[in-house]
């Protein structure tokens, strides 16, 4: 497919995750979302109304709020051109991050699903398709899980894919929990901004400050690999949470769930 054609997509809201506030939809669906940290205070579910279903299936918002430690994820929907930037930084800055990939960013990019291994970064489920899970049937959903999985460990050699970002952000109880029965994790995020729509960039220092003002302790990161705004920032973002006293972890050393 191509790049505009993608592009397209996106900005109708297939391939974007929901960083808005929380909204119930049918069958007790919810778009994530959040009360933003201002000041390094503490983020928010508690009146989302969904608080209790990412609770119990062990999903994951927060991690340890009493560590100044940052969990950098990015959605990969499709390719923009600015992912290799972004491996760069990382690997210049000694960062790790996970990569949640589509079926489409398998088969247009193997070559960067490869880099991302290489260097030790995690690569994460985001389905196959994009679809809204609570829409489908759990049979769909395993086999949207299932295909990323084997077709990613074909290209990388990674037999393990843990980490599940529900696309667009939108979950019910039922969703999680097949999902947790496939033995994945779902994440969510504790900071994010409208950096999805690539007609809508804002520059470096808007993406920086956008990012900034929201860390806090135990963040979960998420950002958007299309965004040149990102590519662009994440340098500074890396200098700047690290001169604050944060710590850049891999997801596999989040031990401690906060809610």
């Amino acid at each position: 497919m191509k790049r505009i054609a993608i592009a397209t997509l996106l900005l109708a809201g297939l391939l974007a995750a929901v960083p808005a506030q929380a909204s119930a939809a049918g069958d007790g669906a919810y778009h994530f979302g959040f009360k933003k940290s201002k000041n390094g205070s503490r983020p928010s579910i508690d009146e989302e109304g969904f608080k209790p279903t990412v609770e119990k299936h062990g999903a994951i918002f927060l991690g340890d709020t009493t560590q100044k430690e940052l969990y950098l994820t990015f959605d990969n929907g499709y390719e923009n051109g600015y992912t290799a930037r972004v491996l760069d930084v990382l690997k210049e800055k000694k960062v790790p991050a996970i990569f949640f990939v589509t079926g489409h960013y398998i088969k247009d990019q193997p070559e960067l699903l490869r880099r991302m291994a290489a260097e030790g970064h995690l690569i994460g489920n985001h389905s196959w398709s994009h679809p809204d899970m609570t829409q489908i049937s759990s049979g769909k959903i395993k086999d949207e899980l299932e295909k990323v999985k084997a077709d990613a460990a074909q290209i990388t050699g990674r037999q393990t894919m843990i980490y599940l970002r529900p696309p667009r952000g939108i979950f019910n109880d039922r969703s999680l929990a097949v999902s947790k029965e496939l033995g994945y994790t779902s994440v969510f995020w504790s900071v994010a901004y409208k950096d999805w729509d690539t007609r809508a960039q804002k520059g470096a220092d808007y993406a920086y400050n956008q990012v900034m003002a929201q860390l806090h302790p135990g963040a979960v990161i998420l950002l958007h690999t299309v965004s040149k705004d990102n590519a662009d920032a994440l340098g500074r973002i890396i200098d700047g949470a690290r001169q604050q006293g944060y710590e850049f972890k891999s997801l596999d050393q989040l031990t401690v769930k906060s809610y």
